[in-house]
């Protein structure tokens, strides 16, 4: 058990020291994510940012993940393949709009950072079905950073198998038998507003800047025409 996502974010550090001295950026899959992600970041001093994704749920039970969407690309599961595709594609159209809406809200307080030959971490407080862990895998892959690393408190057993083929590390905490939801693995496992991830976003980029270099004018050379 995890009191709360910063407790799991202190419990990964050690397994993500050996990137240290490198060319690390922090990619956090929104909301609880980022509250995750923010503290991992913080710690080393790495770049925070985002990568938004978004579950398509199936026709039946919408609630039912079949697949998740990134900005640009598309990920469904292979035992989900006999979905209509019409379905599929409206879906995966009607999610990207809101995803790019929203990536204009984000990019107005936090500029996104630059991943090109970058080492990303991309971090979520707990990983299900790995269905927006892969959309996001792919979204990052587009941007060429040298290295991906999957990284999260708990996850399904299965995860770290699965992960493995389109990742370059995984590193999971706990993958526990009777595994059923990550809120399962948490003492508080708080809903988290796009307020706070705007907040912890502001702080993360404010953190990572250059300190403000204040120009002073020596009153002895200055000179004075009549």
């Amino acid at each position: 058990m995890f009191n709360d996502r910063v407790d799991g974010a202190q419990r990964l550090l050690p397994r993500l020291a050996y990137l240290q001295g490198q060319h690390v950026v922090v990619l956090a899959i929104p909301r609880g994510g980022v509250v995750t992600g923010y503290a991992i970041a913080q710690h080393f001093g790495w770049p925070l940012g985002v990568v938004l994704t978004k579950k398509i749920g199936h026709p039946i039970d919408p609630e039912y993940a079949i697949g998740a969407v990134s900005i640009d690309s598309v990920y469904v599961a292979p035992r989900h393949h006999d979905v209509d595709a019409t379905y599929v594609h409206e879906q995966t159209l009607r999610l990207q709009k809101l995803l790019r809406e929203r990536a204009l809200r984000i990019a107005g307080v936090c500029p996104p950072p630059d991943l090109t030959g970058a080492t990303v971490v991309i971090v979520d407080d707990g990983i299900a079905t790995g269905h927006t862990m892969r959309a996001a895998i792919a979204a990052t892959r587009k941007q060429r950073p040298s290295r991906i690393v999957v990284a999260a408190p708990v996850a399904a057993p299965s995860i770290p198998v699965e992960l493995g083929d389109v990742a370059d590390d995984v590193v999971i905490l706990d993958t526990p038998d009777d595994f059923m939801g990550v809120g399962q693995f948490y003492v508080h496992f708080d809903q988290v507003e796009d307020a706070e991830v705007e907040r912890l976003l502001i702080s993360a980029h404010a953190a990572t800047q250059p300190p403000v270099q204040h120009r002073t004018i020596d009153a002895g050379r200055r000179t004075h025409k009549p």
